[in-house]
């Protein structure tokens, strides 16, 4: 088969494959932040019990493979009678795994901001809830954006995991391919090249976003 035939055969599938693994990696960046905000906001105000939650949570997600918290999220919680279907199953598996080093890296921007951001908010008699959301998110927000755009880019990449779980993503379309018209190189190539493509719009999002927050509005 030449590559001009193998093109057009391939064209469609992938397409239609990339447009599954843009909702899985667009559904967990969103669902990620959010979860990882709240993780980080529990662990920086230090709230009982839920911090010690939240450290184990994080602890847990980035000390186990994600491959293996797929399987766990699709094929062990339904012996407890939670199922989801595969396309749910991987953007909760996603999310939750992305979340936990998003939560890191806000963690780590709050941190960051000199205890000074703070006392002068209690200065001005804010409470410690006040300081945090009108003068310290706002400045940790511009440190923590290239880190946060690191995990969301690489989790573009880790959607490839949830091929093991039969949805037709990029990565297990282009195997399905391969297994009809034995041309490994330029179909693994080919794949390559969009997961290459997406990773640039997302940067140029990152640059564009690194450039409105670089002062303060």
């Amino acid at each position: 088969m030449d590559l001009l035939a193998l093109f057009e055969l391939a064209a469609p599938v992938m397409l239609r494959a990339t447009g599954y693994t843009l909702i899985f990696a667009v559904s967990a960046m969103v669902l990620g932040l959010a979860l990882g905000a709240l993780v980080a906001l529990v662990r920086v105000l230090e709230l009982p019990l839920l911090r010690q939650a939240a450290t184990v949570y994080v602890s847990a997600m980035r000390g186990t493979p994600l491959l293996v918290q797929v399987f766990i999220v699709y094929y062990g919680l339904p012996s407890v009678g939670i199922e989801f279907s595969p396309l749910t199953a991987g953007i909760l598996a996603l999310t939750l795994n992305v979340a936990a080093y998003l939560s890191e890296s806000l963690r780590g921007a709050v941190t960051g901001v000199g205890r000074g951001q703070w006392m002068a908010g209690t200065s001005l008699g804010l409470t410690h809830l006040q300081t945090l959301r009108h003068i310290v998110a706002p400045q940790a927000l511009r440190m923590a954006v290239p880190s946060l755009s690191n995990s969301l880019i690489s989790l573009i990449k880790d959607t490839s995991l949830v091929s093991v779980i039969a949805v037709t993503e990029l990565m297990l379309a282009t195997k399905e391919l391969i297994s009809t018209t034995f041309q490994p190189f330029p179909l693994y190539l080919a794949a390559a090249g969009v997961y290459w493509l997406l990773s640039l719009c997302f940067e140029q999002v990152q640059r564009r976003l690194e450039k409105r927050l670089a002062f303060p509005h």
